[in-house]
Formats: C-alpha cells, sequence, structure tokens
C-alpha cells in the first residue's frame, strides 16, 4: 500500500508538536510490533486523540490506519486526507462492511487504530468499551496493545472551547503489554480485561503527571481526583440528552 499522503501529514504534526513545545511523554512504546498486524485500542479524551495514538506507535516505524466516523470523509479538507492516509470509514448504520475492512488489514499485516470507547469520555476514566476491538483482533489472529492518552484533553476536547495556540502542555502515551484474544473465548470477557488494562494505564498516566490544575482549570481532572469533571453517571447523563432531545 504506498503512502504518499501519511509521510508530509506526519511531518506537519511534528511541526505543530514542536511550535506547541508538548512535552510528550511515550512509554512502552516497544509493545508495538515493528511488523504484523495488530490493534491499537486506545482510551479517548479529546478530538485529537488519533494524532498523538499514532504518535505512539512511531518508534516502531508504523503508521495507524484509524476507523474514523465517515462523516469525516466526506468532509472537504479532512476527506481527502483521510483517504490518501488509508484510515477506514465507519457507518454504523451498515457497520459490517469496516469491521470487515479492518479485518482484512490487519491480516494484511497493517496496524489498525480503534477507540473502543466510541465516543470521547467527559468524565475521564474510561467508558464501557465496545466489543469490536477484541473481535477483530482474535478473527485477524493479531494481538491487541492498549493505550492510554493523558493532557491531550487540555488542547480539545467535548464541552469546552479548544485551545489549540496553548504551549507546554504535558502529554502523556503509555502503552501496555499486548493482549492476544481468542475466537474461543468470551468476547465480553476479553473486553472486560480490556477496559481493565486501560483502566490501569490511565490510572497511572493520571498519577505520575507532572501538572495539576489551578483552580479555574479543575475540569480537566476527574471527579475521583478532586477535578471538576462530570462523574461517570453524569457524562452518561449529558451524552444521553442530545439522544432524548432528537
Amino acid at each position: 500500500m504506498a503512502d504518499f499522503v501519511y509521510p508530509p501529514v506526519l511531518v506537519a504534526a511534528q511541526t505543530m508538536f514542536r511550535v506547541l513545545d508538548n512535552r510528550i511523554r511515550i512509554e512502552g512504546a516497544a509493545h508495538v510490533p515493528a511488523r504484523g498486524g495488530a490493534v491499537i485500542a486506545c482510551t479517548h479524551v479529546s478530538y485529537l486523540d488519533f494524532i498523538y495514538c499514532g504518535l505512539g506507535a512511531r518508534p516502531s516505524k508504523r503508521l495507524v490506519r484509524f476507523m474514523a466516523k465517515h462523516e469525516i470523509f466526506a468532509n472537504r479538507v479532512a476527506g481527502p486526507l483521510m483517504r490518501g492516509m488509508h484510515h477506514i470509514p465507519v457507518d454504523r448504520s451498515a457497520g459490517q462492511a469496516s469491521y470487515d475492512a479492518a479485518v482484512s488489514r490487519l491480516r494484511a499485516g497493517e496496524v489498525v487504530g480503534v477507540f473502543p470507547e466510541a465516543t470521547i469520555s467527559r468524565s475521564f476514566t474510561v467508558k464501557a468499551l465496545k466489543t469490536g476491538a477484541v473481535r477483530m483482533a482474535a478473527e485477524a489472529g493479531v494481538p491487541v496493545v492498549p493505550m492510554a492518552l493523558w493532557g491531550t484533553q487540555r488542547l480539545w476536547t467535548k464541552g469546552r472551547p479548544r485551545d489549540l495556540t496553548r504551549r507546554h502542555v504535558p502529554i502523556s502515551i503509555l502503552l501496555g503489554e499486548p493482549m492476544f484474544p481468542s475466537a474461543e473465548g468470551d468476547c465480553e470477557v476479553q473486553t472486560a480485561e480490556l477496559r481493565g488494562r486501560l483502566s490501569e494505564l490511565l490510572d497511572r498516566a493520571q498519577a505520575e503527571y507532572p501538572e495539576t490544575p489551578v483552580a479555574s482549570e479543575r475540569w480537566w481532572l476527574p471527579a475521583h481526583l478532586g477535578g471538576s469533571a462530570p462523574t461517570a453517571e453524569e457524562a452518561a447523563s449529558l451524552d444521553a440528552r442530545p439522544a432524548a432531545q432528537g
């Protein structure tokens, strides 16, 4: 698969990191295999997470093909970039096609990036996961590498104005040991294991984060750590509100 678009996009992203002087910490990148298929299952706290998730795979020299909403592919600007980087469109009304495409990519030796929470977590804790990451890894016979991001929510997250000019923000990218889902195993049980691994990584990223928010910025810290972010229950209510109104 020829990649003419991805390299210049990576250069642009690296330029952004330098301009913003992101204090990026990557730990556990060796868990991404240097060759062969793999699913990266990443936590989701920001609209920018796909950029930093992809960065976590770069020490292994891998390009991540993300599963993303098909509406993004219809955008005049983002669409050509998404197609050029060979990302995978997801139409929720016809999800089997995108699932099959992802499995095919995995069997071909590609790395596929998934946000198994499906949407951004307003509580900054790990939401209930969809089973797709585990199912596609089991079907393709490849590992799932858990990844947690922290700090990206300070730049742009749900319900907050974006702050893309903020400089010196620490960004943590933590990867855990791969798990190897089995087609014979219980999908729900294996997904619960993945959620546990993601929660452990996120807890550690939060505990080791080098900054604490000032009083006016406690919104970016989860409630159980003394922040003013919604609890998981409050976040679920907020997420359900648009659907209820529609």
